[in-house]
C-alpha cells in the first residue's frame, strides 16, 4: 500500500486525496487554513447573518471531474440550475433585455432561431467564431477575431470574462477554444449552469471531509508547512513549524496556490500574474418571477446571482473597482440590483468580499508558466487550478489537477 501526504485542502488536494484512498494508498491531509475548501469555501457571515460561499463558483452540467468527485463522495445535494441553457442578459445603459437560448443538443441551430440568438445578430455573425476552435497556441482572442459587433459585445465579452477572469482581448486563445469543445461545442445539455445550493461546502467539502474521514483520511486543520528540504532528486523533510517530518516513501502532493508553491520551492514554474474577483451578498429575497441569474451589461456589477435568502453579484478582472471601499461597492451594486430587477427598497444588510489573487491571468504568457503535475523530485507532485489542466481556474480544472497527480502518484506504486 502507498503512503501519500497532500498539503492543502481546496478542491484539488480533496480530490488528490479521495482518488488516492481510493485507490488503497494511506493518506495524511494539512491544511493551513480553519476550514478546508480553500477559494471554495463557506462560512457564516455575522453582518450578513447568513451563511455565504466566499465566491460564487459556477460548474457547468457537462463538467466531467465535478461530476466523478461528487459522486465518490456521496455528494447528494443537488445543484441548483435550471433546465435549459437559457442565459438572461440586461443592459442597464440601453435599458435592453433578452436572453440567450441554446438548445439542448449539439447541432447548434439556436443561432438560426432570431428569438434565441443574441439580438441585433445576423448567423453570419456567428461563422467566425469557429475560429476560437481551430489550435492557436500564443494566441490572444483579440488576435483570433475581431472585438467587435452584438455577439462579442451581448454574449462573448461578458461571458468569456467571467470564464477566463480576464479581459476576453488579452485571453488565451487556446483556453477558450478548450472550454467551448467542451460545452457550446456538445450542445445546451453541457452548458447548462450550476450553482452550489445551499453553499458550496454542502455541495462539495462536507461531503469529501466526511468520506475521507470514513475512510482514515481525516483532514488536519491549521498545519501550515513551513519548508521544504530537499536531497538531489528526492523529497527529503517536510517543516511543519512545530515538527520536522522525515520522509521515507512518501508522495506528497503540494496543492496550495501558485505564489505558496513558489515560496516552498522557488525552482518552479508557476503563473505570477493573478486577476481579482470581487464579490457581494445582499440579504434579501429574489423578486417574483426574476431570473436567478443574470448578466449585466454597462454596470459595475457583471452577474447576479439569486439565492432563497440573498443575492449576491460577481465582478471578474475588477482590477478597477477592488480599491474601491466597500460600503461604496455596496451601494453601487444595491443600486445596480434594483435597476436590473425593477424593484425599489432599502440597503438591506450587505457584505462585500474581495479577493485580490482571485485566479492566474489566463492570458498566453501566464498559460506558458503553468507546470505539469510532474516535478524534477520524484516524490513530488503538483496540484491546483494553476497547473497544467487545459482549462482556465475553474472548480473543474481545480478537480481534473487533483486526479492528474493522484494519477501519477498511482501509476509510480504501479511499476
Amino acid at each position: 500500500m502507498g503512503r501519500a501526504i497532500v498539503v492543502g485542502a481546496g478542491l484539488a488536494g480533496l480530490s488528490a486525496a479521495v482518488r488516492l484512498v481510493e485507490a488503497g494508498f494511506a493518506v495524511e491531509i494539512a491544511e493551513a487554513a480553519a476550514q478546508a475548501g480553500g477559494r471554495c469555501r463557506s462560512y457564516h457571515d455575522v453582518q450578513l447573518g447568513l451563511t455565504i460561499d466566499n465566491g460564487n463558483h459556477l460548474v457547468l452540467a457537462g463538467n466531467p471531474a465535478v461530476a466523478r468527485f461528487r459522486r465518490t463522495v456521496g455528494a447528494d445535494t443537488p445543484l441548483a440550475g435550471p433546465d435549459h441553457a437559457d442565459f438572461a442578459f440586461a443592459d442597464l445603459a440601453s435599458g435592453a433585455r433578452w436572453t440567450i437560448g441554446i438548445n439542448d443538443g449539439p447541432l447548434p441551430w439556436w443561432v438560426l432561431t432570431p428569438s434565441r440568438r443574441v439580438p441585433g445578430s445576423r448567423l453570419a455573425d456567428y461563422l467566425p467564431l469557429a475560429k476560437l476552435l481551430a489550435k492557436a497556441p500564443g494566441a490572444t482572442l483579440g488576435q483570433r477575431i475581431t472585438a467587435a459587433g452584438p455577439v462579442w459585445e451581448k454574449l462573448l465579452e461578458p461571458v468569456l470574462l467571467a470564464v477566463l477572469n480576464t479581459p476576453p482581448t488579452e485571453g488565451s486563445a487556446a483556453l477558450t477554444a478548450a472550454v467551448l469543445r467542451e460545452t457550446l461545442l456538445r450542445g445546451g445539455k453541457a452548458t447548462l449552469p450550476r450553482i452550489a445550493e445551499p453553499t458550496l461546502a454542502a455541495a462539495f467539502i462536507d461531503p469529501a471531509a466526511t468520506w475521507l474521514a470514513q475512510r482514515g483520511a481525516p483532514i488536519t486543520l491549521g498545519k501550515r508547512l513551513r519548508a521544504i528540504e530537499t536531497k538531489g532528486d528526492r523529497l527529503s523533510a517536510l517543516d511543519w513549524g512545530d515538527t520536522w517530518q522525515e520522509l521515507t516513501d512518501e508522495t506528497i502532493v503540494l496543492a496550495v496556490p501558485a505564489w505558496i508553491a513558489q515560496g516552498l520551492l522557488p525552482g518552479i514554474s508557476a503563473p505570477d500574474v493573478h486577476n481579482s474577483i470581487v464579490n457581494a451578498h445582499f440579504a434579501v429575497a429574489l423578486p417574483a418571477g426574476a431570473p436567478p441569474m443574470l448578466a449585466l451589461l454597462g454596470a459595475k456589477a457583471q452577474w447576479l446571482f439569486a439565492f432563497p435568502d440573498r443575492i449576491s453579484v460577481t465582478v471578474s478582472a475588477a482590477e478597477d473597482i477592488v480599491g474601491l471601499d466597500r460600503e461604496e461597492l455596496a451601494r453601487i451594486f444595491w443600486d445596480e440590483i434594483q435597476r436590473a430587477y425593477g424593484f425599489s427598497a432599502n440597503l438591506p444588510a450587505w457584505q462585500v468580499v474581495k479577493e485580490k489573487r482571485a485566479t492566474f491571468a489566463a492570458t498566453p504568457d501566464q498559460d506558458a508558466k503553468r507546470p505539469p503535475a510532474q516535478t524534477r523530485w520524484n516524490n513530488l507532485l503538483l496540484a491546483g487550478d494553476w497547473t497544467q489542466t487545459g482549462l482556465p481556474a475553474t472548480i473543474e480544472g481545480a478537480l481534473r489537477s487533483g486526479e492528474t497527480a493522484a494519477g501519477l502518484a498511482i501509476a509510480a506504486l504501479r511499476r
